[in-house]
């Protein structure tokens, strides 16, 4: 017979045997998108949150200008998106754009055609995991999803039940043509952020916030 402190003690083991199983995806070198034979396995320390990239050598000083393209959500077998919505998908393609094209103003001024000195940069919404309703934000009061979310956060790691957003970045000379670097990448949330956990989405555009300061840091 189970005793009233045997009760806690094997539903908090269950809770984090539960937590530690929960991996969520993990992003690949897309096979539909145009830098796909050129990704490479990525072994430096960022590799956790961008696992393929490709960077050919690069002045990015002398770039002044840059095209955005539209975002794509990508359509290939290999997407990422589960049994996510259309709509939730266009949803995010949308704050995708808006987000990275205000911060990449803040550092080029942004151009409606190619010309000198000017980048093309294409993204593509590849995937993305809601966060589990009501169990991720109970996660941040339960004291075994707090102590693994603290553990999470420490490590840069991804939230218990927290959502995601994977995404690919190919960045061209836009007169040349030339891919200059290409990455995937997958961002989400610090694992301790508690507003980011209300709403189904509100953890993937956090991890897009995130994604476009990280792409904008890397063209300086």
């Amino acid at each position: 017979m189970f005793t009233n402190k045997l009760v806690p003690l094997l539903f908090t083991g269950t809770v984090v045997l539960a937590l530690t199983a929960c991996a969520g995806v993990q992003p690949v070198a897309y096979t539909g998108i145009s830098s796909s034979s050129q990704l490479k396995q990525n072994r430096d320390d960022d590799a956790g949150k961008v696992p393929y990239k490709y960077t050919a050598p690069v002045v990015w000083a002398r770039y002044t200008q840059v095209v955005l393209d539209p975002v794509v959500v990508y359509q290939g077998h290999d997407n990422q998106f589960g049994d996510m919505k259309a709509a939730d998908r266009a949803a995010l393609a949308d704050y995708m754009a808006k987000t990275f094209s205000d911060r990449l103003a803040k550092r080029f001024d942004v151009a409606k055609q190619a010309g000198p000195n000017t980048l093309r940069i294409k993204l593509t919404l590849t995937g993305a995991e809601s966060t589990t309703l009501l169990v991720g934000q109970v996660m941040h009061f339960d004291l075994a999803g707090n102590l693994y979310n603290g553990v999470q956060s420490i490590r840069g790691g991804q939230g218990a039940f927290s959502g995601s957003v994977s995404y690919a970045v190919e960045v061209y000379d836009s007169v040349s043509g030339q891919l200059l670097k290409a990455y995937v990448s997958k961002q989400y949330p610090n694992a301790m952020n508690l507003p980011a956990a209300f709403g189904s989405l509100s953890a993937a555009k956090t991890g897009l916030d995130k994604g476009a300061d990280a792409l904008v840091a890397q063209l300086h």
